[in-house]
C-alpha cells in the first residue's frame, strides 16, 4: 500500500510555495486527503523554548509530541536525512497524495516550477519530470508543458496522474 509522491521543484523564488498551496486547496475540494512535506536546506526550530514540549526534547527524548485538540507538532531527532519515500512511509500511509516542495535531486515524479523572472533553464532533467509549470511561452521540453499561473489546469494534471497511479496495481489501497 503505497501513497503516491508529487514534489515541486525549482529555483528559489519561482513560484513552488504559491503553486503548492493552490494545489493543496484545489485537491482539498476535490475531496482528497493531502500532506505536505518542504525541503529545508537551514535546521528548523518549530518548537518555543521553555515551553514544556521543548524542555522534554532538551532533557534527552529523542521524539516530543504536542497535541492539541485539533493540531500536533512532533519534533524529533533524525539518524539519517530523511526523504520523501521514507517519511511517507513512516508518517502518511492512510493519506491520498503527498505533495513535496523541494528535494529536487531524490528520485520520483516532480513538476518543475519555471518563472521567466527567476530563470529560463530547467534545473531537473527533462527524463526526471511528469511537466514544466511555467509562464514562459515558447520553452521548448519534450514534457508537458503547464500554465503555472492557471490553477485548475495543474490540477487537473495532477488529478489524471493520480487516477493513473490508481490504476497501478502498486498504489492501490
Amino acid at each position: 500500500m503505497s501513497v503516491p509522491i508529487l514534489s515541486l521543484v525549482g529555483s528559489s523564488n519561482s513560484g513552488k510555495t504559491t503553486l503548492m498551496e493552490k494545489l493543496v486547496v484545489g485537491l482539498v475540494a476535490q475531496g482528497l486527503r493531502i500532506a505536505t512535506i518542504k525541503h529545508s536546506h537551514h535546521q528548523p526550530e518549530m518548537d518555543t523554548p521553555g515551553k514544556d514540549s521543548w524542555r522534554h526534547k532538551q532533557a534527552g527524548a529523542s521524539t516530543s509530541l504536542l497535541v492539541g485538540p485539533e493540531k500536533m507538532l512532533m519534533v524529533s531527532d533524525v539518524d539519517e536525512a530523511l526523504n520523501p519515500q521514507l517519511l511517507t512511509a513512516r508518517l502518511f500511509g492512510d493519506y491520498d497524495l503527498v505533495l513535496v516542495e523541494g528535494y529536487a535531486s531524490v528520485p520520483g515524479p516532480k513538476i518543475e516550477v519555471l518563472r521567466a523572472a527567476r530563470s529560463n533553464t530547467l534545473r531537473c532533467e527533462e527524463s526526471e519530470l511528469l511537466a514544466v509549470a511555467t509562464d514562459i511561452d515558447d520553452l521548448k521540453v519534450n514534457v508537458p508543458i503547464l500554465d503555472m499561473n492557471d490553477t485548475q489546469v495543474v490540477i487537473g494534471f495532477v488529478l489524471k496522474w493520480l487516477d493513473d497511479m490508481k490504476a497501478d496495481t502498486k498504489f492501490t489501497k
